[in-house]
């Protein structure tokens, strides 16, 4: 199976071809653990959970190793920290354990490695070090800086030039560094905040020298893929590269760079100003009035859209998933997965296609092929057991659907519809999608199932 992945370094799309098969490596840039994973921040997670789910098809469960990392030490943190009266520590590790159950709802499968960056503090002093030696990076102030124009490629991952990048971000100006877009490997602490001892005193690293310092310990120094979302590009990445390359000359970092777009919530921009900022929690709990969405919904309705395309969020496509996931479940019900079709993997291994798979997957649920449809909606991390609760019906729809037929055949005597027109809607108000032929009558769960107003019909 030929894999092409879209290459943000060389905006083309590529064949992918892992330096080692045997050992197939990628790192995806994890949150900063200060408060609960907000719904974009759902996306590349959910993006590159289905790139891990593809490699391991291709490679071998044991020949891909996955690394998404959290940031545990960052200015964010302590100022939660300072607000609240609580421990860094004791926020730090609530909040990871929040990414990792509200991650494990929408069904993304835990990453080979998962570090922290404060675990690894030893090894970003190390390669900071380094950099200084080889004239990359210099000592002022008790800071560490690296010396971007020491690099003569910086800028070739957003394809900008330096001056562009000065004249789009907030560059800090501080009378310790030698150019403005010099940024910051190692800072000075003071008591109020974490610090570790260096060369360079009591401190703590930049944001940036943690991935790269990880990925090298954890992949090593040239490995096949690097994810994460595109407001990334810059100056995380681009910096990444900068200090990455510089500090292993011969590694080449990543040799694929993976970029997904970012989320909308109802055509617009998600804000706190707008009202429409939620938190991967929100939904899966309810908010304002609303209900909850299960996390197989969530999950449906992100990979309905191409990574590489912006993404909206609205309750209708929440709806419309729901529905759609409630009859592949009943149709695959009881039914054992076959081997996944090819057309479902194909649309995968291109770019992670998996708008084109749901399509494929709907063909197949139209076929009646549900061994297809469990095989082909497993790969993208769908129908799978762990994600089945929500969708459980805890009524006998089969009593409904005899009361429902025998309605029907008094009514044909009689010529009488009144009841079966008020059973159906009661049915239908309920969320029940009624299905009525020569054959019988068929009762779906479908959007906004409620069991609780069937009661009364019985």
């Amino acid at each position: 199976m030929e894999i092409r992945l879209t290459n943000s370094m060389t905006r083309k799309k590529q064949r992918f071809e892992p330096i080692d098969p045997e050992n197939v490596r990628m790192y995806v840039c994890g949150p900063t653990v200060y408060d609960r994973a907000h719904i974009g921040n759902a996306r590349p997670v959910i993006v590159f959970d289905t790139l891990f789910r593809l490699l391991r098809e291709v490679y071998g469960a044991d020949h891909v190793t996955y690394v998404r990392n959290f940031t545990d030490v960052d200015d964010k943190i302590n100022a939660r920290a300072a607000a609240s009266g609580r421990s860094i520590g004791e926020i730090t590790a609530e909040t990871t354990q929040w990414y990792l159950d509200d991650m494990a709802e929408v069904g993304a499968m835990e990453p080979t490695h998962m570090p922290r960056a404060t675990a690894y503090i030893p090894q970003m002093v190390e390669m900071i070090e380094g950099l200084i030696e080889a004239g990359h990076a210099y000592a002022a102030e008790g800071h560490v800086l690296f010396s971007v124009d020491s690099y003569k490629d910086y800028g070739a991952l957003s394809g900008r030039s330096v001056d562009d990048m000065i004249a789009g971000a907030r560059v800090e100006v501080a009378p310790y560094k030698r150019d403005p877009m010099d940024f910051v490997l190692w800072k000075p602490s003071d008591e109020t905040v974490p610090g570790w001892d260096s060369p360079w005193g009591r401190g703590r690293p930049g944001w940036h020298i943690e991935c790269s310092a990880m990925a090298q310990d954890l992949l090593g120094a040239n490995f096949d893929i690097h994810g994460g979302g595109n407001d990334l590009m810059f100056p995380h990445h681009e910096n990444e590269i900068a200090q990455s390359c510089c500090s292993n000359p011969k590694g080449g970092f990543a040799n694929i760079w993976m970029h997904n777009e970012m989320l909308q919530v109802e055509g617009k921009k998600m804000s706190k100003s707008l009202g429409n900022f939620f938190t991967v929690r929100d939904l899966l709990d309810g908010h304002d009035g609303q209900p909850g969405v299960p996390g197989e919904v969530i999950r449906f309705v992100f990979l309905s859209t191409h990574y590489r395309k912006p993404m909206d969020w609205t309750a209708e496509k929440a709806r419309e998933a729901e529905a759609t996931l409630r009859k592949w479940r009943a149709l695959t019900d009881g039914v054992d997965a076959g081997p996944i079709p090819e057309a479902v993997l194909t649309c995968v291994a291109d770019d992670l296609n998996t708008a084109g798979a749901i399509a494929k997957l709907h063909r197949l649920a139209a076929a009646g092929d549900a061994a297809g449809l469990r095989a082909g909606a497993g790969l993208l991390g769908l129908l799978t057991e762990a994600l089945g609760g929500w969708a459980a019906v805890d009524v006998d729809l089969g009593a409904f659907a005899e009361l429902l037929a025998g309605a029907r055949a008094a009514a044909m005597e009689s010529k009488d519809f009144s009841e079966v027109d008020r059973l159906k809607s009661a049915l239908v108000e309920a969320g029940v999608e009624v299905r009525m032929s020569k054959a019988g009558v068929d009762l779906v769960p479908g959007a906004g199932f409620d069991a609780g107003k069937l009661e009364a019909l019985l």
